[in-house]
């Protein structure tokens, strides 16, 4: 008897012990959810910095094999520019605008973490700064081997230090987007559609590669031949797969409690299932259509799904999920063939997969989230990409009028590798 009830006393305080705990630790303190924000944040950023390497295995599989040693220079550039650039001014002209305004200030970057804000300072500085690097990757594949090197770097100080950071402030920073009630949860205008019109502006200003396209307009191959590697593009898009859940998950901008971390989890799903939607209507229109499964397609499929699906990845179902990014993938294929008509020359297709695919998704968020309207977000999208766009065209024709932006017709046949970087990347060994 006496070892029943020395079980019995023994469960009876287990029991209650374990439900006092569960029932006064509802929450944790403060400190504790400014070190798991701050984490999320930091790893968040990581995986957004390998992003930089996905665009340049893209990127370099995507070029002629003369010119891939010249898109590695380009990529690892304009990453280190645009972190000198944010922490330079680019930070404090984000988010030192006033509620409602337009511009911050042209002043570094500085520290004032304290446990009230929720996070460091610097895990804030560090995940804005690979959003900000992000922008220009996308700018660098649609201009390769016709753009000089030193006026590209020109162009991504300008980009992440003064034009970017502006119109990301205008929403992220408080500015009058975010007054007038305009959403984009993770960049899929602030960043994608941005660095994509500022792209077509570089195309439009430099022309199309010399032998891209015939005179009755039809589209020519490059030689030797258009895609050096892809293999590697496609271990490009991976990579960029891997990183966009750090893109979307980490704009959740918290872990400190149930519903922050079961929201990344909804991010995570939603955001590979746009992916998925992406590639595989691309596959299928591009079978359709072109009577061939173009894998470039697919490539550019999966990364235009992940743009649509990133002005809101939290709150649609996964059906709505996985439609926003078929649509993306759908818009991405017929504006890559309008680009063609049109004699604009976009390397790796990221005009179609980041500009347009970015409006798309951007328009697309009232279908989802009942608190945004589509006026709001209509006004958004063509603030951001019309004010990129020009500005983009302004310093790429100064540029062009002054130092020069387009290497030689010489060059040009010898390659980028040869005549910017002086460095081959396929070199022949006996």
């Amino acid at each position: 008897m006496k070892k029943y009830l020395g079980y019995f006393f023994a469960g009876t305080a287990v029991y209650f012990g374990f439900a006092g705990l569960g029932y006064a630790e509802t929450t944790v303190s403060a400190e504790t959810q400014y070190i798991f924000n701050t984490l999320l944040f930091l790893m968040s950023g990581f995986l957004v910095m390998w992003m930089a390497a996905g665009f340049t295995m893209l990127e370099s599989g995507l070029v002629t094999s003369k010119s891939v040693s010249a898109i590695c220079a380009k990529n690892i550039g304009l990453y280190s520019i645009a972190g000198l650039m944010f922490w330079l001014v680019g930070y404090n002209l984000a988010y030192g605008i006033p509620e409602g305004g337009y511009i911050g200030s042209f002043t570094p970057w500085s520290d004032g973490s304290a446990v009230d804000t929720g996070y460091s300072d610097g895990s804030d500085w560090f995940f804005q700064m690979v959003f900000c690097a992000t922008t220009m990757s996308i700018v660098s594949g649609t201009l390769a081997e016709r753009i000089k090197i030193w006026p590209f770097f020109l162009f991504a100080a300008i980009l992440t230090g003064i034009i970017y950071p502006i119109e990301m402030g205008w929403q992220w920073g408080g500015g009058w987007l975010s007054a007038a009630g305009f959403s984009d949860f993770a960049g899929s205008t602030l960043v994608h559609a941005a660095g994509g019109a500022a792209a077509l502006a570089g195309a439009i200003v430099l022309g199309a590669r010399t032998g891209r396209f015939s005179t009755s307009g039809g589209v020519k191959s490059m030689t030797p031949f258009a895609a050096s590697s892809i293999p590697l593009a496609t271990l490009g898009v991976f990579i960029l797969w891997l990183g966009w859940f750090g893109f979307n998950g980490g704009s959740q901008l918290a872990a400190g409690t149930f519903d922050d971390v079961t929201s990344v989890a909804t991010i995570y799903i939603n955001t590979n299932l746009a992916a998925g939607g992406g590639v595989m209507t691309a596959a299928v229109i591009s079978r359709l259509l072109g009577g061939k499964t173009d894998v470039v397609m697919m490539l550019n499929g999966a990364i235009a799904g992940l743009v649509a699906i990133t002005a809101e990845p939290l709150t649609p179902s996964p059906l709505a999920a996985i439609f926003i990014g078929a649509i993306g993938g759908l818009v991405m294929y017929f504006s890559t063939k309008l680009l063609f008509k049109l004699k604009i020359d976009d390397v790796v297709g990221a005009i179609p997969a980041h500009l347009v695919a970015g409006v798309w998704g951007t328009l697309a968020v009232p279908l989802t989230n009942g608190d945004v309207s589509f006026g709001a977000q209509f006004l958004g999208t063509i603030s951001i990409v019309v004010f990129v766009f020009v500005v983009s065209l302004i310093v790429f024709q100064t540029m062009k009028a002054t130092i020069g932006l387009r290497i030689s017709k010489e060059a040009e046949r010898l390659g980028t590798d040869k005549a910017e970087v002086g460095v081959v990347a396929y070199g022949i060994r006996d």
